[in-house]
């Protein structure tokens, strides 16, 4: 059944293609949907009774893969309304509640974990109903993303997609059912311990990747990133120094003092005083850890810090006014040579009532794209990425936009902080881990260098080459990583530089840096390239090289100014210089991916990520 629900898919694909490009009204490919289960049906006549459910299970996952796979086409990755199932239709209606069904099991949540990734048979939950998802993940239209919510809930990962809440869907869904959630047990119940000062954090994403639970640091799936040009908040990377502060956006306070504020003008503003007297603005802008791609350097000598991958990156929409309104409302001079830098402090705070604290140059700050945010993708921003206030400084390492944003200070020194005094800054590669550091040295870290990651394929993905179908990019993905009969492999991934340098060309390699394709790139159209605060998607369809049993996937870059990085396929970590305006600038290597055959057969590709930044 699942060869035969694998043919019927890779059918309807080539049929979505020509529907996406008008050749087929989209509502025809549900019928075609719907149809392919029935036919399943009717192959499973005469072999219930010998196969029970798998073979029921199987067809309807085909039919839920190809229902879903027609809602994925129907949408954009911003626009996530189904216009073709039932218009009108909304999660509230009866037919997206879970029915009671009395012929089936019921289940504890812990009996529902024993059934997680790996499993021999994998559930899910969708409120009350427990769902055996096995047979269905091979025609998910988001390959193995579902198997995120194995051994669990499914219904925070259908909230950061629309397509899924369509009344064919929950039909279809409830074909897989396999039990019901025990309504008498309590559902989990998180208690603060007073002992813990991590205890009343906010809840998290279960998709997000946990790098330390306390303080809170995670990243963004890699295998998600792709999904949004906006990084969906609750996906957003996580980098806490401390536990998150519990605020009332009341009582918040901004306060605005320091050198060249005008007599008597210092401040204290509450978040209404500031969106009712200062103009409202936006900017699109990333924020990255100044350890993103640490894991990759320990690959090659040891380093202190978090071992982050190459996913504490995100990208998003802030709201909120401008600091040099701010400033020059206060009777700040821009023109003021006494003043060097902008102290920031956040509510955060150490246990000795230490809060957390950095500071960025002066200049900078009175950039027009410096802002005080208080929203973050239209919404209030979310406690861990500092709700209500949040100083975001684009194109500067994330370190200095300060989160739960209660103090600004101009000087003439920066902040005696110690994240900004003894942290985030950079030595050369001879100091050895573990020697005694001459802060004072080296300049602290303000712009980013330039960066770059492939998010698919993932390290360590087995593909047949013979059961993926080429479709076109964008949020339909029939598997991850797709290997179509043309030999072609696709590859996607993100790219940014920091100060502002907007990314003119991404070029790809399938064979460690000999041959080299151009990728389609996507920015943000509001945004120049000397002024370009958001990343750069790339996606590129590559040729698998003749005969090659191992794949050396290179990334290299060229950023608005002159500096551009390249890596051949060996996993070495090197340096390129590049000048600019007679400043020496040093960028760190791109990723490199290697990718092997499975099998004597050379029946798929198995990538691992070989290298680092």
């Amino acid at each position: 059944m699942r060869a035969q629900s694998g043919a019927v898919l890779r059918r309807l694909a080539r049929r979505l293609a020509d529907a996406r490009s008008g050749n087929q009204p989209l509502r025809q490919l549900s019928s075609a949907a719907a149809a392919a289960a029935a036919t399943g049906d009717e192959r499973r006549e005469g072999r219930e009774e010998e196969h029970g459910w798998q073979w029921k299970r199987a067809a309807l996952g085909a039919g839920l893969g190809l229902s879903l796979l027609a809602g994925y086409a129907a949408t954009s990755r911003r626009a996530h309304a189904d216009a073709h199932a039932h218009p009108g239709a909304s999660p509230s209606d009866p037919a997206f509640q879970v029915p009671a069904r009395v012929d089936l099991p019921v289940y504890k949540r812990e009996e529902v974990k024993k059934h997680g990734k790996g499993s021999e048979r994998m559930w899910v939950t969708y409120k009350m109903g427990v769902y055996d998802i096995t047979d269905f993940v091979e025609s998910h239209p988001g390959g193995d993303k579902i198997l995120m919510a194995a051994g669990g809930a499914v219904d925070p990962f259908w909230a950061l997609y629309a397509q899924h809440k369509t009344i064919d869907v929950m039909e279809v869904l409830e074909g897989l059912r396999v039990g019901s959630l025990d309504p008498t047990e309590p559902a989990p119940v998180h208690t603060a311990d007073a002992s813990d000062p991590f205890s009343t954090d906010p809840p998290r994403h279960p998709a997000l990747i946990v790098n330390n639970p306390k303080p809170f640091n995670a990243e963004t799936p890699p295998s998600l990133m792709m999904d949004n040009f906006r990084t969906p908040n609750d996906l957003f990377f996580v980098r806490n120094h401390l536990p998150v502060p519990k605020t009332d956006v009341e009582k918040h306070r901004l306060r605005v003092e320091g050198l060249g504020v005008g007599e008597g003008k210092e401040v204290d503003l509450s978040v209404a005083e500031l969106k009712k007297k200062y103009k409202e603005h936006y900017v699109t802008s990333v924020v990255q850890c100044g350890g993103n791609r640490r894991a990759d350097m320990q690959k090659f000598k040891k380093v202190a810090g978090l071992m982050w991958e190459g996913y504490a990156i995100s990208n998003a929409k802030w709201t909120g006014v401008r600091l040099r309104d701010i400033l020059i409302d206060l009777g700040v001079d821009p023109a003021d040579e006494r003043i060097k830098h902008v102290h920031l402090e956040g509510a955060d705070v150490d246990p000795t009532g230490k809060p957390y604290g950095a500071s960025i140059p002066f200049e900078k700050a009175m950039s027009p794209e410096v802002i005080i945010a208080y929203q973050m993708n239209d919404e209030d921003i979310p406690a861990d990425h500092g709700y209500p206030l949040r100083c975001i400084v684009p194109g500067v390492v994330g370190a200095r936009q300060v989160k739960w944003l209660t103090l600004v200070r101009l000087s003439d020194v920066e902040s005696p902080s110690h994240f900004q005094q003894k942290d985030y800054r950079a030595f050369s590669p001879s100091v050895q881990h573990g020697e005694e550091l001459d802060w004072n040295s080296v300049p602290s870290i303000q712009d980013y260098p330039i960066q770059s990651a492939f998010c698919l394929p993932a390290s360590g993905t087995t593909v047949d080459r013979d059961s993926a179908t080429s479709l076109p990019f964008g949020p339909v993905v029939l598997a991850e990583y797709s290997f179509p009969k043309d030999g072609t492999v696709d590859v996607a991934g993100y790219a940014w530089s920091g100060g502002g340098r907007g990314i003119i060309r991404v070029e790809v390699s399938p064979d460690g840096g000999e041959t080299w394709y151009s990728a389609e790139m996507e920015q943000d159209p509001d945004q120049n390239q000397d002024k370009m605060w958001a990343w750069t998607l790339f996606r590129a369809s590559i040729p698998i090289p003749e005969g090659a049993q191992t794949m050396d996937l290179v990334v290299k870059l060229l950023h608005m100014i002159t500096g551009f990085i390249l890596c051949s396929g060996d996993g070495s970590l090197v340096q390129h210089a590049a000048r600019d305006g007679g400043r020496h600038l040093e960028h760190p290597r791109t990723a490199a991916q290697r990718m092997a055959p499975r099998g004597s057969e050379d029946q798929g590709i198995t990538a691992y990520r070989d290298c680092g930044r």
